[in-house]
């Protein structure tokens, strides 16, 4: 089978195509005819060598796909034939995937492919830092950084539809208008604004209930400026590659409380905390209440591309591989 191989850490250009043998899915496990593979930061963190507990290279990257039942090993209730979507440890760069019968999710009618293989992450990330870690209510402000990424589009809309005042950032007028067409109340260009300011002025000084943060580095300490006292700022990523702390003086002084999200773990620790959000999400896609943006799918052999297109900030929504 074709598969996409990180050869060793480094730029996109440790992505190789290469000729694998087809997996065998064990007890409890089944292989997946993958149509379209979602790509994540956290992949491109991976092939850098940065992430925290990463697969050791050379290995295949990709953390979620969408496709059909293609074999199955024992103890596993589903289908040959059967169309899936499930999360994957590694392995999703490739026309056939093995994946762990629990981590299955239902596949919502009326997505397509490349769809289906964009909202698991994304829309479990999102769903999580909004409601199970930050605790957000009707009538609350927050602010959700990149908000026109992944899980920046799936964020601005949860977080719109639960009626809260949602301050975005993003670095471009196209990027912008997206954020504001899904329920954006506040799109800001942090390119040309600081968010603090915009933040101060809407708010009469008082802050935003809760942050998504995900860049690290100065944009973490920022956020926690724009933070209101008794605020939650919920942290999932460190895509500038520059970690940040919080003083706990500040935070006592504050009273602003900073957790940290990660969905592999969590999952792994406490799935159910999880995967609780399935029906919901399941049936917002299915009313057409949230949507996947799809921002650009690239051919399987193109995953090098894809990656720079991403790291080059090209990309809107969800970056998607089409084997």
């Amino acid at each position: 089978m074709r598969a996409v191989e990180a050869t060793e850490y480094g730029d996109s250009n440790v992505l190789e195509n290469v000729e694998r043998d087809l997996p065998e899915p064990g007890e409890g496990e089944l292989r997946i005819d993958v149509e379209a593979a979602g790509i994540n930061f956290a992949d491109i963190m991976q092939r850098r060598g940065v992430y925290p507990g990463g697969p050791d290279a050379p290995y295949v990257p990709g953390m979620e796909v969408a496709g059909t039942v293609d074999a199955t090993g024992e103890g596993v209730g589903v289908s040959e034939g059967d169309r899936v979507v499930a999360m994957v440890d590694s392995g999703g760069y490739a026309e056939y995937a093995v994946a762990d019968a629990r981590t299955l999710l239902p596949c919502p009618d009326g997505l397509s492919s490349a769809e289906a293989g964009g909202f698991p992450v994304q829309f479990l990330t999102a769903h999580s830092c909004l409601f199970g870690w930050g605790g957000l209510e009707e009538d609350d402000r927050v602010l959700i950084q990149a908000a026109a990424g992944g899980v920046g589009t799936a964020a601005v809309q949860m977080a719109s539809n639960a009626g809260a005042e949602v301050f975005g950032t993003a670095s471009a007028p196209e990027k912008l208008e997206l954020a504001g067409e899904l329920g954006c109340d506040h799109p800001i260009n942090y390119e040309e604004t600081d968010f603090r300011e915009v933040v101060e002025e809407e708010t009469d000084g008082e802050g935003v209930d809760l942050v998504l943060e995900s860049v690290g580095g100065d944009v973490f300490d920022r956020s926690l400026d724009a933070l209101a006292h008794f605020g939650t700022l919920v942290t999932y990523g460190v895509a500038s590659g520059v970690p940040a702390k919080a003083s706990n003086q500040r935070l006592l002084f504050e009273n602003k409380t900073v957790k940290g999200f990660h969905l592999g773990q969590a999952s792994q620790r406490d799935p159910s905390r999880i995967m609780n959000a399935v029906p919901e999400l399941t049936e917002g896609f299915e009313s057409g209440d949230l949507e996947v943006v799809v921002g650009e799918t690239f051919d399987l052999g193109d995953a090098a591309e894809a990656h720079s297109f991403i790291e080059n900030r090209e990309s809107t929504g969800k970056v998607v591989l089409t084997p």
